[in-house]
């Protein structure tokens, strides 16, 4: 028992490096557009996400925060029902999203387009509603999660 353990920790760990070195073919122009954009940003950056993808933007956000960008996460559902006041057309949005479908993440894009906020995307999708509505996207798909079973989204969280 104790080796299967072992060897499944192990597994799981090559499958997270190799979702996180398949990204490094994948830095271009877009992922420079997004750090020029957020760079540049007179307001702050605003971070979203639904489920995991939350739980990661929260995380982006605090790590803007802690190296001095301004920034804060939006919860899309409270976002959709009136903390949209919070945003600003200063700002900048990342939006995160596996599937680049997560309803509540895109009924915030046309909201954002209208208050002229320009949006990041990074999405597990490229085919996606989000991947279609973002100014910039950054592709941070997986071809695998280390969850055996794939219902963990273990690497693609890492990948985000």
């Amino acid at each position: 028992m104790k080796n299967k353990v072992i060897e499944a920790g192990k597994e799981a760990i090559r499958k997270e490096c190799l979702a996180v070195s398949g990204l490094v073919d994948r830095i271009g122009k877009s992922f420079e557009d997004a750090v020029k954009l957020i760079f540049s940003c007179k307001g702050r950056v605003v971070v979203t996400g639904m489920g995991k993808s939350g739980i990661i933007a929260k995380k982006v956000a605090a790590t803007f925060s802690s190296t001095g960008t301004p920034s804060f996460f939006l919860h899309p559902a409270e976002g959709i029902h009136g903390d949209i006041g919070l945003v600003s057309e200063n700002d900048v949005a990342v939006a995160i999203s596996k599937s680049g479908e997560t309803e509540e993440v895109n009924q915030l894009i046309p909201v954002f387009k209208r208050l002229g906020v320009l949006i990041i995307g990074l999405i597990g999708d490229l085919d996606s509603r989000l991947a279609r509505s973002a100014d910039i996207v950054l592709d941070v798909s997986v071809d695998s999660e280390a969850c055996p079973h794939g219902l963990v989204p273990t690497s693609s969280t890492t990948a985000a």
